[in-house]
């Protein structure tokens, strides 16, 4: 966006644009969301930055109006794939809280000097900077939504005195912290409970298909999950944590609300990251979905299903080994031998309501785990190795990778082809223009919604292949769509997740059938089985 067009947004105190940029105002010191209600400065006083770090670092104070850091993060971290990208996608899983600059710049590839030198260039701020922004985020989020102690706050923040906590909220909000807890909104969970309860902002509107999506491949013991909640137990760097979402489609603002059960605190900002990545919650469903109605074959379902997410990953190589295992089979089949495999995982250390087991580590897949798998011995070997290779650190990927990176670590290892890594890509780094052409489920997907779509019979062979007519503005057909709807690009993985659901409606379509009228025979060979989506 140019200058011009987001100052048309903040005269528009358009929220879509909330968390996508800052607005900082010469005259009165501050910057804002672009969604402040404050009245519009003159075009001449207002500078945008990227980042609310880059808006620190040039002399600026969030407005106390309009709270700029209560907000959704930027989509643009899973669109960009470049260093700024990565380098921020894991500033915020709390890279830099346990490994510092020069951990990140490790990880990137870089020394510290040159990725300062980037980071600063791209989005008007250092690294340093930039982990301050987000500690200063968590600290507010805590604040303003629980009782804990103030001191507790500063460490789970990521603060490393409460000397350096006091100091940098009194830079980024102009407020003591004892001041701005004052200012919530909300009630806050008492300081007896045990657990931390926080509503996680999102952009509307929120599909909670994705709940659905999770719920399936639950895993007993580990996950648990229902059409408007979700709940799992998770190893973290510093100890084992449990956590639940749950949606209320009916309450006043359809809040989601996270429940923290037990978490060392030094994980806390790792645990948000992580929980907002996998639900997806910094997408922009307004520029997706406008985007994917432009498409013929897709218009109808955006439309009855708006705000589609792309569940993420709260553990890569957790999701690595799900995804193996899901190669070729059903859902209800990744999920049975996943569950025999979660046998050799540990206890977890704070179970509760049902949920008592952590997903075995890597170490623990090599060295006794995937003797409780069954299958082809190829696949079998194949996990196997995939696990070694992780326990070992010879195969070391995660949320800072982008995809040709990825593509590198992953496809040398036996058993890991395309699918693989374009899914890996899709829950791992959130990559949002992945289209898994020779995924059977698509496929099915894309014949399920091709009756609704105006152009050749539903029954002809060559609709796969060559598309369907393209409707044109002008309501004129202009050549066929492409198969593997590029035209979409750059959110074909959400076109994913609607062929995904619309195969997974249209069999359950078929199952409710009575016998008498028996579906029409599969749409694809028996060999080629859908692939379980985990």
């Amino acid at each position: 966006m140019d200058f011009w067009q987001r100052y048309r947004a903040i005269d528009a105190r358009d929220t879509r644009f909330d968390g996508q940029f800052y607005t900082a105002v010469r005259t009165t010191g501050i910057y804002c969301r672009p969604s402040c209600p404050a009245r519009t400065p003159k075009a001449g006083n207002v500078t945008f930055y990227e980042t609310s770090a880059a808006a620190h670092d040039a002399g600026y104070r969030a407005c106390k109006r309009c709270l700029p850091e209560a907000v959704p993060g930027t989509p643009a971290w899973n669109l960009r794939s470049d260093i700024a990208g990565r380098a921020m996608r894991l500033i915020g899983d709390g890279v830099i809280n346990r490994d510092g600059v020069e951990g990140l710049a490790s990880r990137l590839g870089y020394s510290s000097r040159q990725l300062n030198r980037i980071l600063t260039h791209e989005l008007g701020a250092g690294p340093l900077s930039l982990a301050r922004a987000s500690r200063a985020q968590t600290a507010r989020t805590l604040l303003v939504s629980t009782e804990m102690p103030i001191a507790d706050v500063a460490f789970a923040a990521g603060f490393s005195s409460v000397r350096q906590f006091n100091g940098t909220i009194g830079d980024v909000f102009a407020m003591t912290p004892s001041a701005l807890r004052a200012t919530a909104r909300h009630r806050r969970a008492p300081a007896a409970s045990t657990a931390l309860t926080l509503n996680l902002p999102y952009r509307e509107p929120f599909d909670p298909g994705v709940f659905d999506f999770l719920a399936v491949r639950a895993i007993p013991g580990i996950e648990e999950g229902s059409s408007r909640s979700y709940a799992r137990t998770l190893r973290l760097a510093h100890g084992d944590a449990r956590f639940r979402v749950d949606y209320d489609a009916d309450a006043d603002g359809r809040p989601l609300v996270l429940t923290i059960g037990a978490v060392d605190l030094r994980d806390l900002a790792s645990l948000l990251s992580r929980v907002r990545r996998l639900l997806d919650l910094d997408a922009d469903p307004v520029a997706i979905d406008g985007s994917l109605a432009t498409d013929p074959r897709l218009a109808a379902r955006v439309a009855r299903t708006p705000g589609m997410r792309m569940p993420g990953a709260v553990d890569p190589q957790e999701l690595l080994i799900r995804a193996m295992i899901g190669q070729q089979i059903t859902v209800a089949a990744a999920r049975t031998a996943l569950t025999q495999l979660s046998a050799c995982g540990s206890d977890c250390l704070v179970p509760a309501d049902g949920l008592h087991r952590l997903f075995p580590s890597a170490g623990q897949i090599a060295g006794a785990g995937f003797g409780l798998l069954r299958g082809p011995q190829r696949r079998i070997d194949s996990i196997r190795g995939a696990a070694t290779a992780m326990a070992a650190g010879e195969l070391d990927f995660g949320y800072g990778d982008d995809l040709p990176g990825l593509a590198a670590k992953l496809q040398p290892l036996a058993g890991i082809g395309p699918w693989t890594v374009g899914y890996v890509a899709m829950r791992v780094i959130g990559a949002p223009d992945v289209f898994l052409a020779n995924d059977a489920a698509v496929r099915n997907g894309i014949r399920a919604l091709h009756t609704s779509v105006p152009g050749p019979a539903a029954n002809e062979p060559a609709t796969l292949q060559q598309g369907t007519q393209q409707l044109q503005p002008g309501g004129h057909r202009d050549g066929p769509l492409s198969p593997d709807f590029r035209e979409v690009s750059p959110w074909r993985s959400y076109a994913t997740m609607h062929l995904w659901a619309a195969a997974a409606a249209a069999h359950a379509a078929d199952r409710k059938r009575p016998a008498a009228a028996a579906p029409a025979p599969p749409l694809t060979p028996p060999s080629n089985r859908t692939k379980a989506i985990l």
